[in-house]
Formats: structure tokens, sequence, C-alpha cells
């Protein structure tokens, strides 16, 4: 019905709310997909014109998968965008992060690295300081919580191993993994990353709550301590725990992290 009346009235599909009606919202660019967010645009620039500004807003050019990254300030800096506008435009990016993790949800049972690595890797991607989340589990390995436990730099985040099991312990956790990112989109675990999660691994297992995993997020790539073989089961003898396995490692290795436990 909307097509005929379009049809019938001679509509300018090169607009993009009247495309959206007539072809589907599939149909339009991303700057088009913007525009019609934006419904108008300002005296002498059009509102497709004003919504490519938009996406040339995102850091390093990343167009629409950097609009979760911006803030109202972000793009009230901007001639055209006033309070209102900025406002829904940050409400837009919370929601495509938010329906990302309800996707992930639904595949709640966090059996592999994988499972974990979907349910974070949108809230965590983009983030530009490093965020250390805590993941309760049951004894089927579904998710019952998840906690941060630290905000840190664009660097390092400062960790206590007794914040994480309180909140393990918060929740009746039979075992827990867990996860931070790397705002610098590189996923491979530093010194400090091993040296902590060693830590945490120790303090689980004298816990009865096993550290299954560490997942660290980069930009749409993950690294599992699991996985990579950083992260192995204690021994009975010392000299025989194997978590340090990696090229280039000798055992005695110095690995002490800078006064604080950091993940870095």
């Amino acid at each position: 019905m909307a097509k005929r009346r379009l049809a019938e009235k001679g509509a300018d599909l090169t607009r993009p709310y009247e495309k959206c009606l007539m072809y589907g919202a599939s149909a339009l660019t991303d700057a088009e997909l913007v525009a019609v967010i934006l419904r108008c645009g300002k005296k002498g620039m059009g509102v497709t014109e004003l919504a490519q500004k938009v996406l040339d807003l995102t850091p390093d050019g990343s167009g629409i998968k950097g609009l979760c990254t911006l803030s109202s300030a972000d793009y009230m800096s901007l001639p055209g965008i006033g309070e209102v506008k900025a406002v829904i435009l940050e409400c837009v990016g919370e929601l495509s992060k938010r329906i990302s993790v309800k996707k992930a949800v639904r595949r709640a049972q966090m059996s592999e690295p994988k499972a974990i690595a979907d349910y974070f890797m949108e809230l965590l991607r983009h983030e530009d300081q490093e965020n250390l989340h805590c993941v309760m589990l049951d004894c089927k390995l579904r998710m019952i919580g998840e906690e941060r436990i630290s905000r840190g730099s664009s660097t390092m985040s400062i960790v206590s191993p007794r914040d994480i099991f309180l909140a393990a312990m918060r929740h009746r956790a039979v075992s827990i993994a867990l996860v931070h990112n790397h705002p610098s989109g590189d996923p491979t675990p530093s010194a400090n990353d091993l040296f902590l999660t060693e830590r945490i691994r120790i303090v689980g297992e004298l816990m009865e709550i096993p550290l299954l995993d560490h997942i660290v997020i980069g930009d749409r790539c993950f690294v599992s301590f699991m996985e990579d073989g950083y992260l192995k089961p204690g021994s009975d003898n010392e000299n025989e725990t194997c978590f340090w396995r990696r090229p280039g490692y000798q055992r005695g290795e110095d690995l002490q992290p800078q006064k604080e436990p950091l993940i870095e």
C-alpha cells in the first residue's frame, strides 16, 4: 500500500525515507540509514550529507561500526547536530551493542571460548580503557552471572583476586572465566596478563572455584588462554606446572608485575 501511494505521488526515491518505504531498509547505504534517524539536515546541507559527516566522526574512519564508540558530546561537535539528535544517535549505538549481547546470550552455554568471546565482543572491543569481567558458571557451564571487576587506563587495569572470588561466591559459582579487552585491538597476552592469570588459577584451585579460561578481546578477534595453551591445570609437583608453555619462555623467567597485579 505504501509503495502504491509513493508511486502515485511520484515520490523522490533518492530521499532516504521514501527509498526505505519503497525498497526496505536493507537497500539504504550507511549514510542513508543515519539520515533516516536524523530526519532533517541543516541550512545549506542536506540530511544525507550531514549523516556522512556523522559517519566521518568515527575513529580511524571506521564508519558505521564506530558509532557505538561516540558520545553525545562528540555528535554535538558537528554543526546541525543538537542535543536531541545527539542523544538519539548515542542511544542507537547503545542499542546495537545490547542487541549483539542479547544474541550471544541465547547461547548461554559457555562450554567453549568462542561463546564467551561472542558475548563480550561488542561490549568491549570499542572500549578505550581496559575492563576486566568475571563470568560465573554453574556445574553445566551455563552462565549464572557476570560482573565488571575493574576498569583501568588505556594500557592496564589493576585487579584484586579478592574482588574476583567475592563476586564468584556472591553468585555461588562452580567455576569462573575471566574476560578483558586490549584497547589496542591486539589480543596478544602480556607478561602481566600471564602472571595475574596464574595467580587467579592458583587461588581458584585452593578455593575449589577453578578458573577455566581467560579471554582477551581485541578488535573482532580474541585469544583464549585455554585454547592457546597458556592455561592448564596445576600439578601436585610445582616443577611440572606447564602454564607458561610458549615460544621463547624459559622456566624461571621473571614475570613479576609492576608493584600491583595488572592486566596490561
